[in-house]
Order: C-alpha cells, then sequence, then structure tokens
C-alpha cells in the first residue's frame, strides 16, 4: 500500500506522506539493523550509510511527488585498509537501493582488475562489457580499483577498460551503480590521474581501523557464530595476541582475526585429538584455551 496520502487538489503541495509508514514498507530499517548486527564499530561509516539511505527514501517520495527529474548520482567510493568491511557495506547498500527502486535487482558483483582487463589487444573491451552485463541493474564493486590505470607500462590495457566504465557510469547510471575500493592514499593517487571518476561519485565513505576492544568483539562474534567460545584464559591471551599481532606486517583487521581464530580452531583439535582415551564433553569442544593461542608465532616473534 502506498504511504502518499492523495488530496483534493492534485498538486504535490497538498499530498500528504506517513513517512513511518513508508520507511517501514521498504524495510530499510531491517538492513539498517542487520548491518548493525554483523559490523562491530565503524560508527562513522553507519552513520553515513543512514544519512545516504535517507536521502533515497526522500528522493523515492519526491519521484512520486513529480519533484525531481534526474536520477541521482549514487556512485561510491570506499577507502580503508583491508577487512573493516568494505564488502559488507556494500552488500547492505545494495539492498538498500534494491528496496528503495534505485537498482532492479539487489546483487552484487564483486571483481578486480583480472576480472576486467585482458592480456592483449582486443581481449579488455570484451572482459569489461561482460561483467558489466552481469552487474546491470545492480551493483559493480571494484576491488583496489587502482590497480586498473598503470601508466607506466605501455603495453597495458587497464585505460581501456576506465574508459568503458566511465561512458556506462554515466549514460546507465539509473541502472548501475559502481562502488570503487581501495586504500585511501592510492585512490586518492587514482582520482587525480582519472578525473572522470572523481566527477562522478557521489559518496566518499572511509573506513577506519578497528581498535583493540573492537577486535576482540568481532572475535567473540565470530566464535559465537562457529559454536565455539574462548576460555578465561584463552581471552587474556587473546587479547595479547590482538596488541602484537597489530605491530606486525600485513595486518588486515577483522580478516586477519578470522584467520587467526581458524588457526587456533585446528591447535584445539589436535590438542584434543591427541587423548584419543579422553571422554570429551560439548564444552570441551566449543572452548578454545590458552594453548591454542599462545601457540602462535605472534609470540615467539616478539619474545
Amino acid at each position: 500500500m502506498s504511504a502518499l496520502v492523495d488530496s483534493s487538489s492534485g498538486t504535490p503541495s497538498a499530498v500528504q506522506v506517513d513517512l513511518r509508514r513508508e520507511f517501514n514498507e521498504v524495510g530499510i530499517g531491517e538492513v539498517l539493523d542487520q548491518l548493525d548486527r554483523e559490523l562491530i564499530g565503524l560508527k562513522p561509516v553507519k552513520t553515513r550509510i543512514r544519512e545516504i539511505a535517507s536521502l533515497l527514501l526522500i528522493e523515492r517520495i519526491r519521484k512520486r511527488m513529480s519533484l525531481t527529474s534526474d536520477v541521482p548520482t549514487l556512485h561510491m567510493s570506499f577507502t580503508g585498509n583491508p577487512g573493516t568491511g568494505k564488502t559488507t557495506v556494500a552488500l547492505r547498500i545494495a539492498s538498500i537501493l534494491h528496496r528503495l527502486g534505485f537498482v532492479r535487482r539487489g546483487q552484487v558483483v564483486s571483481v578486480t582488475r583480472d576480472e576486467l582487463v585482458g592480456q592483449y589487444i582486443g581481449h579488455t573491451a570484451p572482459k569489461t562489457k561482460e561483467i558489466l552485463k552481469k552487474a546491470m541493474g545492480g551493483v559493480l564493486f571494484i576491488d583496489e580499483a587502482y590497480y586498473l590505470h598503470r601508466p607506466d607500462n605501455e603495453r597495458d590495457y587497464g585505460q581501456e577498460a576506465i574508459e568503458i566504465l566511465l561512458q556506462v557510469m554515466e549514460s546507465q547510471r539509473e541502472d548501475l551503480v559502481v562502488i570503487l575500493a581501495g586504500y585511501g592514499d592510492r585512490m586518492d593517487k587514482f582520482f587525480g590521474s582519472n578525473p572522470g571518476f572523481r566527477s562522478r561519485i557521489a559518496h566518499h565513505i572511509d573506513f577506519p581501523d578497528y581498535a583493540d576492544d573492537e577486535l576482540l568483539a568481532i572475535a567473540d562474534l565470530m566464535l559465537a557464530d562457529m559454536n565455539y567460545r574462548f576460555s578465561a584464559g584463552a581471552r587474556e591471551a587473546f587479547v595479547r595476541y590482538i596488541a602484537l599481532r597489530k605491530t606486525q606486517p600485513l595486518f588486515s583487521n577483522a580478516r586477519s582475526i578470522r584467520n587467526a581464530l581458524d588457526r587456533m580452531r585446528l591447535r584445539q583439535a589436535n590438542r584434543l585429538v591427541a587423548d584419543l582415551d579422553r571422554v570429551l564433553t560439548a564444552d570441551d569442544i566449543m572452548s578454545l584455551e590458552a594453548a591454542d593461542v599462545l601457540a602462535s608465532r605472534v609470540f615467539s616473534q616478539n619474545a
């Protein structure tokens, strides 16, 4: 049912909108609540997503009141280090856009340079167009987008993919939303070298690194999803693990936490199976102990 209330005059200024009903009908709140459950912290990101959702809700109402004619530019840039939730947010953005009627499908097609750029003359255009065809009606998420531009390589065909993307981002923006993602400093250089992209990006969202307590909360959430938990000793050891791991190279926030938990589960399984005569309880199988954490090379490397 429509949340617009018709007036006797029929003029847009006389039409009334039950805003709460409109909000509930499209289900934006469900998506935003899901985002809150899925991602620890990231308050600035979540605030920006709520702002965009509010803008699009009003745009939807304006369109039905014949108060707008142009399709708003919805292309976005996500900047931040790996493991900060960029892909998850892209999925929720797609759902919001779909529920509000700004894309036909709520899908996200995630690609990198390899899916767009060919290795020889005449190879790039078909690859790029095939991906665009697949993503049409939804969201195209290009991770590490700056790798499309390699000016130091004369035989690189990334510029061809860029030109095709720019054309489609402008001419078919009513049927495709493109999200470019990557490290902040590299994305700045990329936009500097390709001003066509910057002029087509409406929303720039920066994803901060997680604090230590947020990483611990993420670990607790991941373990709960897998029916595991830290013992008191393991939890204390993992607090130390986080502090040490963040000082090492190639730390990827939540991604590194998930990898660490996988290795701890492996150690726990080996520890349990080492004593085949033992009778196990559910608590034994669910609990990660301090030894499972402290066996990590992170501790020996920082001894």
